[in-house]
């Protein structure tokens, strides 16, 4: 039993794993705050445009 517990504690096969898990966090949270940003400039852009073909009439 003793023996089994310390191939599991020196076992790093889960460590890869977990480094992805947290890799994989940080994109989507990124890219989610990039996205965020292209809304925000994307309205502005379309509010202006529409305001100009409004006033073209």
């Amino acid at each position: 039993m003793r023996r089994q517990i310390e191939r599991f504690i020196c076992c790093e096969e889960g460590a890869v794993t977990v480094d992805w898990v947290v890799l994989c966090a940080g994109l989507v949270a990124m890219a989610a705050m990039i996205a965020s940003q292209m809304q925000t400039g994307t309205v502005s852009a379309a509010d202006q445009t529409s305001t100009y073909m409004q006033s073209l009439r």
